[in-house]
């Protein structure tokens, strides 16, 4: 399990990477280099500490906790996340931790989206054969952030990452690595108001000790 320390008086900083086969990654496997070359960010390679699946939610809180920024690391598969990624919300973000009654362990912490696409740019657009522009698929996570009380950040992507130039890469990876090394001096950060927290009824949950929402439904 990845651990990580503040620098000065800097948020600690977890970066959440996930791609199912980092042999084959052309961008994200920089990327993830970059990520570890900042001084007191945990880079947690989520297929490597997981190849079972089998989330040890504990500790994965636990570092959550010593985190001011969480970063999402990953390329976009099926307009969406990896599915580890996704098995890992389901499992460590729970109700009353991460939202809900007593849920506010999260609360104002910053997360950050940093994804690839296959597609181009160009293929985000209502004329393209995605249909949409990339941002009609950021509203999972947007809400994702409010619903635990986090600030979503402006995400960092790179389209068509098997195709743009390599100087278009190494530009992209130094652009995350500047932002890992001065958050949180980022300028827009100033006008980002902080999320209002989501108030989740009672009812729409399980009471402790029933059964899981998904067996429940």
């Amino acid at each position: 399990m990845d651990e990580f320390s503040t620098v000065g008086s800097r948020p600690g900083i977890l970066v959440l990477a996930a791609h199912p086969n980092w042999r084959e990654s052309r961008v994200n496997r920089q990327l993830l280099a970059a990520a570890q070359r900042v001084p007191g960010a945990a880079v947690h390679d989520l297929y490597a500490a997981y190849p079972d699946y089998d989330i040890d939610a504990a500790a994965e809180r636990a570092l959550l906790a010593a985190a001011g920024l969480v970063v999402l690391l990953h390329p976009v598969q099926w307009y969406s996340m990896p599915a580890l990624q996704k098995l890992w919300l389901d499992e460590v973000l729970a109700y009353g931790w991460a939202y809900g009654p007593g849920g506010d362990a999260l609360r104002g912490k910053d997360l950050w989206l940093a994804a690839t696409t296959g597609g181009s740019e160009r293929s985000y657009h209502p004329q393209g054969y995605n249909r949409h522009f990339f941002d009609a698929f950021l509203p999972p996570y947007e809400q994702t952030a409010a619903l635990c009380g986090m600030r979503f950040l402006p995400p960092l992507l790179l389209h068509g990452a098997r195709r743009v130039s390599d100087a278009a890469v190494a530009a992209h990876v130094a652009v995350f690595e500047d932002r890992l090394r001065t958050y949180p001096g980022w300028r827009e950060l100033e006008d980002l108001p902080q999320c209002p927290a989501c108030e989740v009824p009672a009812g729409d949950r399980p009471a402790p000790g029933a059964a899981d929402d998904a067996q429940g439904r």
